[in-house]
């Protein structure tokens, strides 16, 4: 093994370290305002990242490391709670600080509108979210605006692009749904945050971050 091979696996494994080591940090609740259940290890508040699904996250982004140009912020859409609480985490791996926004599902994913997902799909048409990890893309102008491609990178969601599954704000996602409705608007499968959010979201991620999506 040569020394520039060495020094960059060594690199690589300096960087996971200190991204899980953040991942434990990001799971205190003091750190983002929540409060721990001692009884069974889940979370009071939604604006904490639970500690499983981060570690879901960080796996994924090891597996799939070589897609990603930038390894220092993720997001994660936590589908395991409603559309009413801010589940949508902009997390920060080397400084530790993280953000909860208000994230929208599709509608194929909560046919009832109960504010819950219930199921993931990748299918064309399904209008349903998709689970596993994505790489952001570059932004357009849709129909919602603003717009940034996402490139599914597991069997769970590889035909995202083709389906148009991207993040975009809309409406339907500002917090002033909850008062008048309860829970937010569902989206067409996309990553649909609040009209105030979406600059937040682009300036945190960027082109070549990961976003994860999962229901735990």
């Amino acid at each position: 093994m040569t020394e520039e091979i060495s020094e960059a696996m060594t690199s690589r494994r300096g960087l996971l370290k200190r991204a899980a080591g953040a991942a434990c940090a990001l799971a205190i609740p003091s750190l983002v305002g929540g409060k721990a259940q001692a009884a069974t290890g889940t979370l009071a508040s939604p604006r904490v990242v639970r500690p499983a699904l981060l570690q879901e996250a960080l796996s994924a982004m090891e597996r799939h490391q070589s897609r990603f140009a930038f390894r220092d912020r993720i997001a994660i859409a936590d589908f395991s709670v409603p559309s009413s609480a801010p589940r949508f985490h902009l997390i920060d791996l080397m400084g530790g600080a993280t953000t909860a926004l208000f994230v929208a599902h599709g509608r194929g994913s909560d046919p009832a509108h109960t504010g819950w997902l219930q199921r993931f799909s990748n299918a064309a048409r399904s209008n349903a979210s998709c689970e596993g990890a994505f790489l952001t893309g570059d932004y357009y102008p849709g129909k919602h605006g603003r717009s940034q491609r996402l490139i599914g990178l597991d069997p769970t969601n590889d035909n995202a692009l083709d389906r148009a599954i991207v993040i975009h704000s809309a409406w339907y996602a500002n917090p002033e749904m909850l008062s008048s409705h309860g829970q937010l608007g569902r989206s067409q499968g996309c990553f649909a945050v609040a009209e105030e959010s979406l600059d937040q979201v682009f300036a945190h991620l960027g082109p070549g971050r990961m976003l994860y999506s999962a229901k735990l």
